[in-house]
């Protein structure tokens, strides 16, 4: 998915041109953006198709198109002006609120793993009755717009992180591009995921051999390609909320962690020759996860266990 994102921000940055100065700014700041948030991004997209789970097949695009017109909403309405003004009077804080949403990826992510490992679910759960099919869906719409905020929160927050030092122009251009990219990268894969079992079910009933094969390697596939998206999405949730905390604790002085782990890194990449590059960039992911990982923990522990509060059906 990064390299489909930096490619549709390269085509479509091209539309700044009339209203930024300096297109290739936008374009590279914008591809530069994009790229740093691919793990939000397939985080956003792992999770998503679970919002339309138990509910009508008829339903599921309009609902996915529901929460599409609320996250644009999210991004541009609310967060886009609030990440500008952010810039413009209080660039120092943009630091704190990475932070925040990268011990809040680790909270998530540490939570989806305990309650693989056996641990207590906290809230609702999908396997509750649905009871009133409407309300159940605007419940459902309700909650994904409100996940979609805080992970295009943390998208905006990485985006403006990249092009603090770019001109007010080509901030909000940046801004506005990533969002709109992604919202329709995110949400157009959603789409194709959930509907993808109706297709396979279709061609099984078809008279051409070739499309009940196809058909059916679709519907065997469906399972598992969700179980592996949220697998992938746990893991990129680790991976960003812990590279993020480990970052910002050495825009703040506390280096030695990040130090730790890029050493780690270097010799990795070091010791394995010509897949140096590729080993050492999974054994970065891999501590960062780690420590995002305990770090989640923590908090889980903090919230569920100290302070008692629950958190969200997941």
């Amino acid at each position: 998915m990064p390299g489909g994102l930096v490619a549709l921000l390269d085509d479509v940055s091209v539309i700044a041109r009339a209203a930024a100065g300096s297109v290739d700014d936008v374009s590279i700041a914008a591809s530069r953006a994009g790229s740093k948030a691919a793990g939000v991004v397939i985080d956003d997209a792992a999770v998503t198709p679970s919002y339309v789970t138990g509910l009508s097949p008829a339903r599921e695009l309009p609902i996915i198109w529901k929460i599409t017109k609320g996250s644009l909403k999210n991004k541009l309405l609310i967060l886009l002006p609030g990440a500008l003004l952010l810039s413009q009077f209080l660039p120092a804080a943009i630091i704190f609120i990475l932070m925040l949403g990268g011990g809040f990826l680790s909270y998530e992510g540490a939570e989806k793993v305990m309650e693989k490992l056996g641990g207590e679910k906290h809230g609702k759960t999908l396997e509750d009755p649905i009871e009133d099919p409407a309300a159940f869906e605007q419940q459902r719409v309700s909650g994904a717009i409100r996940t979609d905020l805080i992970l295009s929160a943390e998208i905006m927050a990485i985006t403006l992180n990249e092009v603090a030092v770019e001109t007010f122009v080509v901030r909000a251009g940046v801004l506005a591009l990533v969002g709109v990219a992604i919202t329709f990268v995110v949400y157009g894969a959603v789409a194709l995921i959930v509907k993808m079992d109706d297709v396979g079910l279709h061609l099984s009933e078809k008279s051409s051999a070739l499309a009940q094969s196809v058909g059916r390697f679709l519907l065997r596939a469906m399972p598992r390609l969700l179980t592996a998206l949220s697998l992938i999405g746990t893991v990129a949730m680790l991976w960003v909320g812990g590279g993020i905390v480990l970052h910002g604790l050495a825009e703040l002085g506390v280096s030695q962690p990040e130090h730790l782990v890029e050493d780690i890194r270097h010799g990795v990449e070091a010791a394995t020759g010509a897949v140096g590059g590729v080993a050492g960039w999974i054994t970065f992911a891999g501590l960062s996860a780690l420590f995002g990982l305990v770090l989640g923990a923590v908090i889980a522990f903090v919230l569920h266990k100290v302070l008692r509060i629950g958190s969200g059906a997941h």
